[in-house]
């Protein structure tokens, strides 16, 4: 399975960015997706998740500003970032087949069985 992150960036505080994972390698149309991020000095965290069906789960920090989204192919994903916010720096991964619970996020990143190499997300005050 290969996962490839692009559009990461730096924008001032209140702007927007848009990420995108392309994803292949793999037919199995089950799995749950999603996006975590990795600040410096602390440990990867699930910001958003989308299971097969379209449900979606998103954390509090990002609730509301945040939009994850397939694309077309379904093998695209989409992260809508809007409204950032200093804290929502750092590097940003890709994961395909992580752990999702029907609405609520799911923090298992040692869970994720596939991910990609990360794109850097820097937000300035």
């Amino acid at each position: 399975v290969q996962v490839v992150e692009s559009g990461g960036g730096s924008v001032q505080a209140g702007g927007s960015l848009r990420l995108s994972c392309a994803t292949s390698g793999y037919t199995y149309t089950g799995y749950c997706m999603g996006w975590f991020r990795q600040a410096p000095g602390k440990e990867r965290e699930a910001v958003a998740a989308i299971e097969s069906d379209g449900n979606t789960a998103y954390s509090d920090s990002v609730n509301g500003r945040f939009a994850i989204s397939k694309g077309n192919p379904e093998k695209i994903l989409n992260l809508e970032m809007d409204n950032l916010k200093p804290e929502d720096t750092g590097v940003y991964y890709c994961a395909v087949d992580m752990v999702c619970a029907r609405g609520v996020l799911v923090q298992a990143p040692k869970r994720v069985g596939f991910w990609g190499q990360g794109t850097q997300v820097t937000v300035t005050s």
